[in-house]
């Protein structure tokens, strides 16, 4: 038997299972979402010269995928938005694991879509902190919450020291992450260079040295897109829509918005921005936005150049 090339495998991951199709034959299977899954799918998909496996990104459920086959096949990670609206285009309304599979398969060989880059086995550790940090984040929000409405000393005793067990396990994880960045030269430099602009607090720097590791390897526009503030244009004929943002890494973003505040107030050119935007009409999330942009293509041409943020006017 000829052993196929140039191979496309299709992969829809849930917390459970992965399903796969593989393109060349129509074949389907199902595997378990643990080690030994992932060791029999490696066997599988050593049956063809895959040139690309397909998956979509699902929360938590991918990471194993992620880390354990990363090294050993080219996986290939698309928006579920794109895949979704790739299968809508082919007619496909159905939506089962092995049709979502099926497509993903599909529409990766459609495009002859490259692999991603794989990163390190650090930024995967560093990724998995941050998720927990974020976790934390919001269960101290909730205890917060229900404290303002607690009347029972019991559960106001409690509550106390759930928030209390939650702070401290945010100052670990914190401290570990600083640990991790510090460990390697580049990304302590990098984290240097973006705690020198104004605005930019250590939070919103593991952030983006975690979820954009690209970042110094791009120009302004792309990683204006990947972060996912570029306004995008609506238009036809005469008509003019209203812009928006849409897309990019939520967790990037989000991680901007308090330090366009802070640089909006006391970062000098940011402010003039600010101002000159409020002045010309612009509402203010717009102009913050604006601010988040400039904040992102700031850090990026800063880590390009390998120089920290001068105040011009020092």
């Amino acid at each position: 038997m000829t052993k196929i090339t140039n191979d496309t495998i299709g992969i829809d991951i849930s917390k459970a299972t992965l399903d796969i199709h593989r393109l060349s034959d129509g074949k389907t299977m199902s595997f378990s979402n643990c080690p030994a899954g992932f060791k029999a799918l490696s066997r599988f998909c050593a049956k063809t010269a895959v040139a690309r496996v397909v998956y979509e990104p699902t929360g938590t459920y991918h990471g194993g995928l992620e880390r354990t086959l990363g090294v050993h096949l080219p996986l290939v990670k698309v928006k579920p938005l794109q895949a979704r609206r790739f299968a809508q285009a082919r007619g496909v309304r159905a939506k089962t694991d092995a049709v979502d599979a099926k497509m993903l398969a599909v529409m990766g060989d459609a495009f002859a879509l490259e692999p991603s880059k794989q990163i390190s086995e650090k930024q995967y550790i560093l990724k998995e902190l941050r998720a927990f940090r974020s976790g934390l984040i919001t269960d101290r929000t909730r205890i917060l919450s229900r404290q303002k409405t607690q009347t029972l000393p019991m559960t106001r005793r409690q509550s106390k020291a759930r928030l209390t067990q939650t702070e401290k396990q945010i100052v670990e994880i914190d401290a570990e992450i600083a640990r991790l960045i510090q460990s390697s030269e580049v990304m302590a430099r990098s984290m240097k260079i973006l705690r020198s602009i104004p605005g930019i607090g250590a939070v919103c720097a593991a952030a983006i040295l975690i979820e954009m590791p690209e970042i110094g390897g791009m120009d302004r526009k792309q990683v204006a897109s990947l972060t996912g503030v570029a306004p995008m244009t609506r238009q036809s004929g005469q008509w003019r829509g209203k812009s928006f943002i849409q897309g990019g890494r939520k967790v990037v973003r989000d991680a901007l918005d308090m330090p366009a505040l802070v640089a909006m107030r006391f970062n000098p050119d940011l402010k003039t921005k600010y101002q000159a935007m409020i002045k010309a009409g612009k509402p203010p999330k717009v102009a913050i936005t604006a601010l988040m942009r400039k904040l992102i293509e700031l850090a990026n041409a800063l880590i390009k150049a390998n120089r920290t943020w001068v105040n011009k006017t020092a």
